[in-house]
C-alpha cells in the first residue's frame, strides 16, 4: 500500500535536507494508516509567503498569511491532496516558538496531513486534539528525522 507522497519546491521555499524526502513519506504514510487511512497521492508544496498569500487570496479568499494550505482531493479514508506550506512561515514560527526550524516544520507536515485524515482545527475543542494528534504524530518520528 505505497502511496506516491512527493515534495516540490515552488518560489521561495526552502528545500528538505538531502536524503530526507524517502525517510519522511515513509512516515506520513504510517501516521496515515494509523489513522485507519489509506494514503494516496500527497504533493507537498514549499514554497514562500508570497506564494502561499497568493494562493490563500486566490482560493480561500483569506487575505492573510499561513504556514499551511490544505487542499483535500479525496474523502476519507482516502488521503490524498496538496499540501503547501510556506518555508518562511514556519522559520519565523520556529523563532517564535523557541524550536528547530526541522521541528516546527515536521510539525506543520503532519498537521496538514492530520487535516487529510479529516482532524478539524477550527473550534478549541477541535484544536486541542489537533496539537494532541501532531504530538503523537512527531513522537513517532524515525530517529533519521530527529538529528
Amino acid at each position: 500500500m505505497d502511496a506516491e507522497i512527493l515534495f516540490h519546491l515552488e518560489t521561495g521555499g526552502t528545500p528538505l535536507p538531502e536524503g530526507q524526502e524517502a525517510v519522511l513519506a515513509n512516515w506520513v504514510q504510517e501516521i496515515i494508516v494509523a489513522r485507519g487511512g489509506e494514503p494516496a497521492a500527497i504533493n507537498y508544496i514549499f514554497c514562500g509567503d508570497d506564494y502561499l498569500h497568493q494562493l490563500n487570496v486566490e482560493y480561500l479568499a483569506h487575505d492573510t498569511l499561513t504556514d499551511i494550505i490544505t487542499f483535500p482531493y479525496a474523502h476519507f479514508p482516502t488521503v490524498a491532496g496538496d499540501l503547501f506550506i510556506s518555508t518562511e512561515r514556519v522559520a519565523e514560527n520556529a523563532v517564535d516558538l523557541k524550536t528547530e526550524f526541522s521541528e516546527e516544520l515536521h510539525r506543520v507536515i503532519i498537521h496538514g496531513v492530520l487535516h487529510l485524515c479529516g482532524q478539524g482545527d477550527k473550534t478549541t475543542t477541535e484544536a486541542a486534539e489537533m496539537r494532541q494528534l501532531e504530538d503523537w504524530a512527531l513522537s513517532l518520528r524515525p530517529v533519521e528525522l530527529l538529528s
